[in-house]
């Protein structure tokens, strides 16, 4: 598993944990199923506190990315509820639209901005 943190950011480390993990979903390098490192494993090789780990698995629990099983330990369970996913992408986009706005960032590159990034997991196909 190769996570990239970055101890200098303002960025806490289990948002980062938990980004890096989500974009290891997005690009197929975590596939359903997958079981995750242990929470001791992890923080062994990233050189980070147990309990950063913990927090991180526990919001990706809470965001429907991973469950926990009591044998396996943390598994990539994507959540398949796409409705809820789309409100809370609306909520988070509403912000993040707002800010572009105020910068006099256009629609247009926003748009290619969305394409750029979204042909990263997999494509336009939709």
């Amino acid at each position: 598993m190769i996570l990239e943190l970055n101890f200098n950011s303002d960025e806490a480390l289990y948002i980062q944990l938990r980004n890096q993990i989500i974009l290891g979903i997005a690009t197929n390098r975590f596939h359903e199923g997958d079981v995750l490192p242990s929470v001791r494993q992890l923080a062994d090789a990233v050189g980070i506190n147990m309990h950063t780990v913990n927090k991180a698995y526990t919001v990706l629990k809470q965001e429907g990315f991973v469950k926990v099983d009591r044998r396996k330990g943390a598994v990539i369970a994507i959540d398949a509820n796409r409705l809820e996913a789309i409100e809370e992408m609306r909520v988070e986009l509403k912000v993040l639209l707002a800010k572009a706005s105020c910068r006099n960032i256009s629609r247009e590159e926003v748009h290619a901005l969305i394409d750029e990034i979204y042909e990263e997991y997999g494509g336009l196909s939709q």
